[in-house]
């Protein structure tokens, strides 16, 4: 699975995988693609360079980058503190109100509210780059659009290529003029944040709008053909995330989790404004039916239904609460049904694009 991309990068197959742990990023980079950590969840640069440490150290010398989430539009002196000033006390009557009915109890006296989405933030962004560019990644990616462009300017400085997400050829037209170097086309299909388009339709569409910049086809893509399937659009490699959830370097914390993903059907996915007040596919669970009930006072816009649901979110975690327990996840969920390794996977990526090519083949008349 090599194109002039993958071969550009130096790794064997033209697979990225994104993930928020580095045992799996560094498992996927071992196995011949190349590992993508996210850097949302790091909100401290000493936790980051932690782990990039430890990326370093098992990824063999080979390539793997970082996905950061960065406003294009730069924004000075917004504190945490004065975002969370914002939110409606309505809203946070609905959280508490929606955390009893399901008998949810607080976290321990001390304990940490876990993860709060701050990486969109000016300085704990920027704080992450200061980390990164300290180490040898290949591509540095940006969840929320093209960053800005000095960031993009540094990265180019340090020989590191630039991607960004694009959920429509408009939005990929903007990556292009931006300077950005590989285009991720995601489709509805995707876990997390993504658009409106599916894949099918979306991937050929901003290969012609960008054309010559590279491609990777993003957004239900678990199997070998899919992996052909994207290629045969025109694109230049696949980003693969929900696919590493239940892989066993995945860190989920959850057996309960594990268990819902691993039952889950291609159904059972939801893009809902639930978790960050953006359009995000996963799980669809109580929690999220919630949020959509037109009865309830609805989400808040990104950055405050983050901030607003972070603790409850920590504390249904840590506590497993099933009926309210969900993740980011696409629609791939289908097909994730037994928890294997990132080599294993890799394993049947690469028959299942065999088995596709070679039926290819055999359709064009030269098997």
């Amino acid at each position: 699975m090599q194109t002039e991309l993958s071969n550009a990068l130096g790794v064997e197959h033209a697979v990225f995988g994104f993930t928020p742990f580095p045992a799996v990023a560094a498992a996927i980079t071992r196995a011949g693609g190349f590992g993508v950590l996210g850097a949302v969840r790091y909100t401290a640069p000493g936790e980051l360079a932690r782990d990039l440490d430890w990326m370093q150290a098992h990824t063999d010398g080979l390539p793997y980058g970082l996905d950061v989430v960065m406003p294009a539009t730069k924004v000075e002196g917004v504190t945490e503190a004065d975002v969370e000033a914002m939110i409606p006390e309505e809203h946070r009557r609905y959280v508490e109100g929606l955390l009893d009915t399901y008998d949810v109890p607080p976290l321990a006296a001390g304990e940490a509210s876990g993860w709060r989405i701050t990486g969109w933030m000016e300085q704990v962004a920027r704080g992450q780059l200061d980390v990164a560019f300290d180490y040898p990644i290949a591509l540095l990616a940006n969840a929320l659009g093209s960053p800005p462009p000095d960031v993009i300017a540094r990265a180019h400085d340090h020989g590191v290529r630039v991607a960004a997400l694009a959920g429509s050829p408009r939005h990929a037209l903007h990556h292009k003029a931006a300077g950005i170097d590989v285009v991720v086309a995601q489709g509805y299909e995707a876990g997390g944040h993504t658009g409106e388009i599916a894949t099918m339709v979306l991937t050929p569409e901003v290969v012609a709008a960008v054309d010559p910049l590279p491609v990777l086809a993003a957004g239900g893509i678990g199997t070998g053909e899919q992996i052909a399937a994207g290629l045969a659009l025109g694109a230049q490699g696949v980003w693969l995330g929900s696919i590493w959830l239940t892989t066993e370097e995945a860190d989920l914390h959850s057996r309960r989790l594990t268990a819902k993903l691993l039952a889950a059907g291609p159904g059972d996915t939801v893009r809902s404004r639930a978790l960050t007040g953006k359009p995000a596919r996963q799980l669809r669970t109580a929690w999220t039916d919630a949020w959509d009930d037109p009865d309830g006072p609805g989400t808040l816009p990104m950055p405050l239904q983050g901030l607003l649901v972070a603790e409850a979110n920590s504390r249904i975690q840590r506590h497993e609460v099933e009926p309210l327990l969900g993740t980011p996840v696409g629609q791939i969920v289908g097909r994730m049904t037994s928890e294997r390794s990132v080599q294993a996977v890799f394993d049947d990526l690469t028959r299942g694009f065999e088995r596709a090519i070679d039926r290819i083949n055999r359709i064009a008349g030269r098997a």
